[in-house]
């Protein structure tokens, strides 16, 4: 089978998509015919290695598998003789944030593993899209207390946490203001925001409005910016570890002082995530945001584009038609 390998933590030069053994699946596995995986955050760091203490969980000092990827929407193309939950030609898809062999043709996964069943009507590309970026955004979000009456600011509602935030938001009834640049301010109104602050015009942190929480999606923000814009007990939470790592003893000594204060949530319970997703989707509240995609051959054109911070939602790797394709312009 053709893969997307790396050996050692890199750049995306050192991706090379060439053949590798297929796996044959054990008694509780799965033999998935992966369809669609996507290109992340996640998947940058499960590249390069960065931040370090990222490799403790994908694999120290080299790569625990050489095959990348963190996601996977395709079908069951064998199962294992114990396997009772799924059978095959059913359409799957699942996501690990600390990593999995799926940027691959084939993949063997467990079934009591993080993976569900594809609702009717969703393509491969949306269920592999509604994975990783819903998963983190949903994280964010429970870690919040709201009121009726609270008010969110998202910044950078064109990526794919915060589209996924901003949908999942408005599911909840929530009073939403996002940020995106001018031209896909209509994009996001598309998704139901109602006040987008176009960040290429407008300096979001001089609003006159106030927020009870805001969630920096793309970490391009400080918690020092955002105070301004905060109620008194106002709440800020990134999606990055921010300058020298502030965004991980911050929400320590804000909650010290009291007042507003910072929350860096870890992000855990995937299954459970994957399930309000799915519940989502099937609801018909939820679609992710594509961008692109790219056959599975110019996975390091996929790596270069995602990691110069570019993407709108999701960028995919499409081994169902192997396309080239570009679903929003740039």
């Amino acid at each position: 089978m053709q893969a997307a390998l790396r050996y050692h933590y890199g750049s995306p030069d050192r991706i090379l998509v060439t053949d590798y053994p297929k796996p044959v699946p054990k008694e509780y596995e799965i033999l998935i015919k992966i369809k669609a995986t996507t290109v992340n955050r996640t998947d940058c760091g499960v590249l390069s290695g960065s931040p370090y203490i990222f490799r403790f969980f994908v694999g120290w000092p080299h790569p625990r598998t050489p095959i990348l990827g963190t996601d996977f929407a395709g079908v069951a193309e064998e199962v294992g003789k114990k396997v009772t939950k799924f059978k095959v030609g059913d359409k799957v898809w699942g996501f690990d944030d600390n990593g999995l062999p799926s940027q691959a043709e084939f993949m063997a996964y467990r079934e009591d593993a993080n993976l569900m069943l594809i609702p009717e009507g969703i393509s491969f590309k949306e269920a592999a899209a509604s994975a990783e970026a819903a998963h983190y955004a949903i994280n964010f979000i429970k870690k919040v207390t709201f009121t009726p009456t609270s008010r969110v600011l998202v910044n950078g509602a064109t990526g794919g946490i915060g589209s996924a935030a901003v949908q999942i938001l408005l599911h909840e009834g929530r009073e939403v203001t996002a940020t995106a640049h001018s031209k896909h301010v209509q994009m996001i109104k598309e998704l139901g925001v109602k006040k987008v602050i176009p960040y290429d015009k407008e300096d979001f942190t001089k609003t006159t409005d106030r927020f009870d929480i805001v969630l920096d999606a793309v970490g391009k923000s400080t918690f020092e910016k955002c105070k301004p814009i905060l109620n008194e007990k106002g709440v800020y939470l990134s999606s990055e570890l921010g300058d020298g790592i502030e965004n991980l003893y911050l929400p320590l000594t804000t909650s010290i002082r009291g007042g507003k204060r910072v929350i860096f949530p870890l992000p855990t319970d995937i299954k459970a995530s994957l399930a309000y997703i799915q519940r989502l989707l099937i609801a018909g509240s939820f679609r992710p945001v594509l961008d692109r995609s790219y056959p599975l051959e110019k996975a390091m054109e996929a790596y270069t584009y995602v990691a110069a911070g570019k993407k709108i939602g999701n960028v995919i790797l499409d081994l169902e038609n192997g396309k080239e394709e570009v679903f929003i312009p740039s």
